[in-house]
């Protein structure tokens, strides 16, 4: 049974402009079903030494774990009298286009959506049951094959057993979390059944671990059983029995006050009929509580919202589209590219992980592309396309505990080289003497700058669509005249070069002065990504077709890394290693993995490339070069994935519209930024002034002035101060445009190098507890209700700076919304003017030039920041 459909669009001319919704699995709801005489009415189970679960057969049963030392408080349950474990086999078709996916569920053919529990039982790791194969269980599953411990875990681990079913029933007697005596199933109709295990594991004193498995589903027919069969427990014994021993199956079980009680379909005998061996299920959801005030946060780098309660957020990693729902934009995208729009979950780093405002957070383990279901008011649930789930459920007791708690496991950043946050990281294209001249202008008007960032360095052709880059990653000698005396020039003022490359490669035999044609050498090696055929996969990337490098051979690391080792060799102590989020999910990969899973996990293949050439680089060098901290490397990159903290070292969050926009303009900047710091994405930053600017006879966006402004004045309070022109240099504004703007963004790159000594604190934090440069409110604020209902508005640098960036067109003042929490004022850093009262929102006056900026009266931090604006001349 073909059960994947994988659909190509990448050159269909005209494009519905308004796509429907993907079609999507339905919630699945079930019936939660256990056996009495197995399972005891009300108990308490230890997992590990620091976790409980606890087992009530009330309201038709229910699961419920808590941390030891808050009982109390479950961070995880069940609903009672409701399966939570259920399966499906569905159709899938995945629609492509050029780095944008779709992911539809089409037919289904097998649902099951109820659930008995059989056992509950307790393992240590000297229990004999780790040496006896539980009945029936997958090859290899749990470890309980073969006496071994149970990697990662501590003793005593919890498994649930039982089996998932669906089935037509005709109900002659039904009272809600009652008895089920009387229910009858109607005969020869064909049901679906397959076992489940369900392991709960202690990994640390904050995480405990789940995972789920199912078994081969089995179609049933039921035919009527003898007369004399009916309601005799001692033969119902034995016929079940019988059928273990034949593993035909399951049996059902169902709870009935101080009685063991059989059903009918229990009471007749079973004829088997397995379903082919193809059709297995490749849907698993988990589905348990939640509270319908309960806020939901994180799932990575999102750009349209913080709380997703309410929302169907799917984690798959690809582009995150042009307008992603603002208007026309999106649907001039989707006209003349299949929804190249995108809408408000598309998103180059999401990650299956998410808090709550109840300091209950989960997350899952894997790559499989998965969906968190929050439409519901009182429970979650998640779809995983696979055939088994596994993640961490993390106790906490604050948002920021969360936070350390995950990304202790997951990974942090290591600390920022000081260079690149000390100054502007000036954008810039054109060659060596354009680079000049602007750099001449910067020093007139004394602008602190730590590198110039030149993406062109390879070289530019003609397309289609505009000037692009040649990706052939190699200087470009006729652009870039005197590369190395540049590079040395810039040096002797303290000021590092940082170019560009990503992990796709162009045929480049038009290109008149290469010295190298990569594209052939990875060729060659056989290196690259590989369609069905073995070929080389062809990938359309707007104007051209590239190669990608195949992450999961064995060769390619080491041969990327000499072309990073030749750029540093000249002198370039940074760069941009761009995107990492179009693999086909009908690729070829040397590993033979999935590629729809390898989808998601390819991002973080690419960081981790980088990153092991940037610590291999720095243990490498030898005499000053080994001791002088000013010149260490750094990468930043845009696609990302749950462990991308753990590799990449810095982030920028894409191609936003040169727009005011909510969705892809300047505002989604910063719900994107700290979305992704709830997330663990503690380094991130945006464009200045965005990058999208489009130019189409009836949709014109350019970068406005104002809009340059006012996106330099939010960027000196991210974690790096770096502008880039845009797809469109000649379009819109630029930092260089005339005096107006050098003056702003000489001042704002000042402002900036005001906290920088706070900055390095800050950098500190992150790489040892994870926390964010930036911060929702949230993060400090989680008992202050009014800052649940926070996105775009305002964000906090750290803990002692309230930034409120001013984020519409022609708007001179904004709505300050100063917190619940007893402590110290806030003191407006242009005014000085003290702001009191708590729980309460103000009218601030926020001129070009002057953005709401307070911070904490009398704190260090705050007393610094503004004496060093008094010492730049800013105050």
């Amino acid at each position: 049974m073909a059960t994947l459909k994988i659909t190509k669009k990448h050159h269909k001319r005209f494009n519905n402009p308004f796509p429907s919704n993907p079609s999507s699995l339905p919630f699945i709801e079930g019936t939660l079903f256990f056996n009495s005489q197995r399972v005891p009415s009300h108990q308490i189970f230890s997992i590990g030494e620091d976790f409980q679960l606890l087992w009530s057969s009330n309201n038709g049963g229910y699961l419920s774990i808590s941390h030891q030392s808050r009982p109390d408080r479950p961070i995880w349950s069940t609903i009672p009298g409701q399966a939570f474990v259920s399966a499906a086999l569905a159709e899938t078709e995945v629609e492509e286009s050029r780095g944008s996916f779709v992911v539809k569920d089409r037919d289904v053919h097998l649902v099951c959506n109820n659930q008995t529990i059989e056992e509950i039982r307790v393992i240590n790791h000297s229990n004999h049951s780790l040496e006896a194969k539980d009945q029936g269980s997958p090859s290899g599953y749990l470890g309980l094959e073969q006496k071994k411990d149970l990697n990662g875990t501590q003793s005593p681990v919890l498994l649930i057993t039982g089996s998932i079913f669906s089935t037509k029933k005709k109900k002659k007697q039904f009272q809600k979390f009652g008895n089920y005596a009387d229910t009858k199933f109607e005969k020869k109709e064909p049901s679906t059944s397959a076992r489940y295990w369900v392991l709960f594991d202690q990994k640390n004193s904050n995480q405990i671990g789940f995972q789920v498995m199912l078994g081969q589903p089995s179609l049933k027919l039921r035919q009527k059983a003898p007369p004399e069969a009916s309601g005799r427990y001692q033969g119902f014994r034995r016929r079940v029995g019988r059928i273990r021993k034949r593993r035909l199956g399951f049996c059902l079980y169902f709870s009935r006050p101080r009685a063991y009680v059989t059903v009918s379909s229990a009471e007749e005998e079973t004829e088997e009929m397995t379903v082919a061996e193809s059709a297995q299920f490749n849907r698993v959801c988990l589905t348990y509580s939640s509270e319908g005030n309960e806020r939901f946060y994180g799932f990575g780098e999102q750009f349209s919202h913080m709380d997703f309660k309410g929302k169907r957020v799917p984690i798959f990693v690809q582009e995150q589209g042009i307008g992603r729902g603002d208007q026309p934009i999106t649907l001039a995208a989707n006209l003349v590219s299949y929804r190249a729009g995108g809408n408000w979950s598309t998103t180059y780093a999401p990650s299956p992980f998410y808090m709550t405002s109840k300091m209950r957070s989960l997350y899952l383990e894997g790559y499989d592309y998965s969906v968190f279901d929050l439409t519901r008011h009182d429970r979650v649930q998640i779809q995983i396309h696979g055939t088994s789930v596994q993640g961490r459920i993390l106790h906490g007791n604050s948002p920021t505990e969360l936070i350390e708690h995950f990304t202790e496991t997951i990974g942090r950043p290591p600390e920022l080289p000081e260079w690149i946050i000390s100054g502007a990281v000036v954008g810039m294209q054109g060659g060596t003497e354009t680079v000049r001249h602007i750099w001449e202008k910067l020093r007139t008007y004394d602008v602190p700058i730590s590198a110039f960032w030149l993406q062109d360095w390879v070289g530019q052709r003609k397309t289609l669509i505009g000037s692009q880059l040649w990706w052939n990653w190699e200087v470009d000698t006729e652009r870039y005249k005197g590369w190395q005396q540049l590079v040395q020039d810039l040096s002797a003022r303290h000021i590092k070069v940082m170019t560009y490359c990503n992990p796709c490669l162009a045929p480049t035999h038009e290109k008149p002065n290469r010295r190298r044609n990569l594209f052939e050498e990875a060729k060659g090696l056989d290196i690259l990504v590989k369609d069905k055929h073995g070929q080389p996969y062809m990938v359309p990337n707007t104007a051209f077709d590239v190669g990608m490098l195949d992450l999961t051979h064995p060769n390619t690391a080491s041969w990327f890394k000499q072309i990073l080792q030749e750029m540093v060799d000249d002198g370039v102590r940074g760069w941009m290693a761009d995107f990492g989020e179009g693999l086909p999910v009908d690729a070829t990969l040397y590993s033979g993995e999935d590629p729809i899973s390898a989808h998601n996990r390819y991002p973080e293949l690419w960081a981790q490339i980088n990153r092991e050439f940037v610590e291999e680089w720095k243990s490498n060098c030898v005499g000053k070069l080994k001791e002088d901290p000013t010149e260490a490397l750094v990468f930043f990159m845009r696609a990302g994935f749950r462990n991308s903290p753990k590799w990449g070292m810095l982030f920028w969050e894409g191609d936003q519209m040169v727009s005011w926009q909510a969705n892809d303009g300047i505002k989604s900047s910063v719900t994107g930024l700290l979305s992704s710091g709830l997330s663990g994405y503690a380094f991130n930053h945006s464009d200045i002034g965005g990058y999208c600017a489009v130019n189409l006879p009836f949709f014109k966006y350019k970068r406005s002035e104002e809009l340059l402004l006012r996106w330099m004045e939010l960027n000196a309070f991210t974690t790096v101060f770096r502008t880039h022109e845009g797809n469109k240099p000649s379009s819109n504004s630029q930092f260089y445009s005339n005096h107006q703007t050098l003056s702003q963004f000489a001042r704002f790159a000042k402002v900036y190098k005001a906290w920088k000594f706070y900055r390095i604190q800050l950098v500190k934090e992150a790489a040892q507890k994870g926390l964010p440069v930036c911060r929702h409110l949230f993060l400090h604020y989680p008992e202050d209700e009014h800052v649940h209902s926070l996105s775009y508005q305002q964000f906090l640098v750290g803990n002692e700076i309230l930034v409120v960036p001013v984020l519409d067109k022609g708007k001179k003042n904004v709505k300050v919304y100063f917190p619940l929490r007893e402590g110290s004022d806030w003191k407006h850093i242009w005014t000085g003017k003290l702001f009191r009262e708590q729980g309460c929102e103000a009218w601030v006056e926020a001129p070009i030039g002057y953005p709401a900026v307070f911070v904490k009266a009398g704190s260090v931090v705050g007393e610094t920041f503004v004496k060093n604006l008094k010492d730049f001349d800013i105050l």
